[in-house]
């Protein structure tokens, strides 16, 4: 079977010292979700207790490996009964949706670890309504020692962390996909890695056409 069996079976122990500062993140990111919801790479579901789920109509969450995805669903076991959730086995370059049908996608701690950061923007851009929002926590490199820091550890940190790259450009990686990206919030995680809070809409050439073919304001 594929996938990072011990890495899933230590991950929410190796995340739990940064509980403090990503619970208020967590809350930002999934908590504003609301309509018809999607979460690439929904890992362990972390996010899971975050949503408000009388403004989530439905959730479907997306992680490509199974032992990840078996304990987001033993997670999701405890929600309340008004949860609609439901999971994919599915990598973030080819999601199981047709184009344009949420109004919110999430993305947590994700970007760092997919195969290829530009079809997997490709495809929540796919995914995403016109006026739909990207909400998303990432890490990014860093400039000066610490990025060249980054730079020099990443190979053996993509080995033990399951293929997460701690020095990708982020950031510019949305705005180059075509979306107007808004950072909500700066800070720091493991070994003072820096990471943002932000919001991203399609820019408006960027959007699905509808109606008479004009995009949708």
């Amino acid at each position: 079977m594929k996938g990072h069996r011990w890495f899933a079976a230590t991950y929410d122990l190796l995340m739990r010292p940064g509980d403090s500062v990503l619970a208020p993140v967590r809350q930002f990111v999934a908590g504003g979700a609301s309509g018809l919801v999607l979460e690439v790479g929904c890992g362990t579901g972390a996010n899971l207790p975050y949503y408000d789920w009388e403004r989530v109509e439905s959730l479907d969450a997306t992680e490509p490996d199974p032992f990840m995805l078996q304990r987001a669903r033993r997670r999701a076991s405890k929600l309340p009964p008004s949860a609609r959730v439901t999971f994919h086995e599915a990598p973030a370059e080819a999601l199981p949706f047709p184009d344009a049908i949420f109004d919110t996608v999430v993305v947590s701690l994700v970007l760092c670890t997919v195969d290829d950061v530009e079809k997997s923007l490709a495809e929540v851009k796919r995914v995403l309504k016109g006026d739909g929002v990207l909400r998303l926590v990432e890490h990014v490199r860093g400039e000066g020692l610490m990025g060249r820091f980054q730079d020099a550890i990443q190979p053996a940190w993509g080995w033990c962390a399951a293929g997460c790259h701690p020095n990708r450009r982020t950031a510019e990686a949305v705005r180059a996909a075509g979306f107007r990206l808004d950072v909500e919030r700066r800070f720091s995680l493991t070994l003072g890695a820096p990471a943002f809070v932000g919001l991203a809409r399609l820019a408006p050439a960027e959007r699905p056409r509808v109606g008479n073919g004009a995009a949708k304001e």
